[in-house]
């Protein structure tokens, strides 16, 4: 029987322990930046709500939908997020009673004219009060753990997203790569007919055509190696989509345009915003719970029984209020001796939830240094795009210009054409990756804020 006696006991053991171990933490401030240092200043320009939308490509949204359509990571995402759904029901029926009911029925012959039958039926309930919110402490962490569940496949969305986007970018980028350098090869056998001409015309020029040779077989090997660097970009994606990787997925020819404009301020707040802090601050409150929970299993435990049972010869008796037999019983656990299991349990518990708190910081500090990482990489970039433009343009001229001087005659040094399609070359396939990466920046931008620059955080 519960006694105001044992409740004031247990009241005296929760001080005690109080004493002995220390509370946990179950919510931690993290300091954001009043505004972002790598932002760019004076530029208000607002983005429109899902990053998405900034991009006019058709080939790139149909990627990014049939990935968060189809994509097998995502779907497992969905559905560990339906198990913590369950989990949480699972909690919240511990702190209600269980009612269990059996019967039985025997039926017996004694001899060839005697026959008799018996039927029973019985029904049990337990119940514990939780007087110290030990179990209220379990549901609000399995209730903690589903919001950080949710949390999960928030981010997961978003990381498919952003790698699905980055992956037909790659693609895209790739395509092109193939492209320059089927037209270096035309470009080099080109070179080498007109050089083999001079050849037989004057019989001059042998070392030329050893190297007009040379820039073939290599344009042809660079040739085959863009194209199996296609084939690679096609398979990634095509396995973000949920497909089988064929490498047979071909994207537009050319790079969605880059939006220009970021906001020179911070996305409402970053904690509150991103997903994986969402999720590490609702573990950290869970493992915050799951330590009050785990000091208060060094209280007394009171529980509530009952039990009704009934027998009789016919099963009409059982269902007759008057032949039921009912007992109701309380009961108080109080482990004694066992070793300091107990204690040891919540002294776990609470270097896990100071793991979490410090997780939780770490986690923080990462998210801020790949915010501004990004943001520096998105002004370099950009820089680095201007200068590599006015590169490929002169390049450009001085290949033509080598081209021409070598067809009059005016400077017979195969050489120095060479040279200069090299330069041309490589200054195009540089601006083909350098504008993929910056796409590649921006959208490790959108995953590294948690979402485009203006959406608010989820409730």
């Amino acid at each position: 029987m519960i006694t105001r006696q044992s409740i004031a006991l247990g009241v005296a053991l929760l001080a005690l322990s109080g004493c002995s171990l220390q509370s946990p933490v179950d919510d931690l401030a993290i300091r954001t930046p009043g505004s972002w240092s790598e932002a760019s200043k004076g530029n208000e320009g607002k983005i429109s709500t899902g990053w998405l939308s900034n991009f006019d490509d058709p080939g790139l949204k149909r990627s990014v939908n049939n990935a968060l359509q189809h994509n097998r990571s995502l779907k497992a995402a969905a559905a560990r997020l339906r198990e913590a759904k369950e989990t949480t029901i699972i909690a919240r029926a511990n702190q209600l009673p269980q009612i269990n009911t059996s019967g039985r029925g025997n039926l017996s012959d004694s001899s060839a004219d005697s026959r008799s039958q018996s039927y029973g039926l019985n029904l049990a309930a337990s119940w514990e009060p939780d007087l110290w919110g030990r179990l209220r402490d379990l549901t609000a962490a399995a209730e903690a753990d589903e919001r950080a569940a949710i949390e999960d496949f928030r981010g997961a969305r978003l990381s498919i997203a952003s790698n699905a986007a980055k992956a037909y970018t790659n693609l895209v980028s790739a395509e092109q790569e193939v492209d320059l350098a089927r037209f270096t090869l035309e470009s080099f056998q080109k070179n080498l007919r007109i050089i083999e001409r001079n050849y037989r015309a004057t019989g001059e020029g042998a070392l030329d055509i050893q190297f007009a040779r040379t820039n073939v077989s290599s344009a042809q090997r660079s040739l085959e190696a863009r194209q199996l660097d296609r084939g690679d970009a096609a398979r990634t994606l095509e396995v973000l989509e949920g497909k089988y990787p064929t490498g047979t997925s071909r994207a537009a020819s050319d790079l969605p345009n880059l939006p220009r404009s970021i906001p020179a301020g911070i996305p409402a707040d970053l904690v509150e915003r991103r997903a994986d802090l969402s999720a590490a601050r609702a573990r950290l409150f869970a493992s915050a719970k799951r330590a009050d929970a785990a000091r208060k299993n060094l209280l007394p435990n009171f529980s509530l029984t009952g039990s009704s049972g009934n027998t009789g010869a016919r099963f009409g008796d059982l269902l007759n209020v008057d032949f039921l037999i009912s007992t109701i019983a309380a009961r108080v656990d109080q482990v004694i001796f066992d070793g300091g299991a107990l204690e040891a349990q919540a002294r776990g518990a609470l270097a896990r939830n100071d793991r979490q708190v410090n997780d939780y910081a770490q986690l923080a500090l990462v998210a801020f240094r790949e915010v501004e990482a990004t943001l520096a990489a998105d002004r370099s970039l950009a820089k680095q795009e201007k200068f590599l433009r006015s590169e490929v343009a002169q390049a450009s001229l001085a290949e033509k210009q080598a081209e021409r001087d070598y067809a009059e005659g005016i400077n017979p040094n195969i050489l120095s054409v060479l040279e200069a399609q090299r330069r041309a070359n490589n200054a195009r396939a540089a601006i083909i990756r350098l504008r993929n990466q910056r796409l590649q920046n921006r959208f490790d931008l959108y995953l590294a804020l948690g979402g485009d620059f203006s959406t608010e955080p989820s409730k």
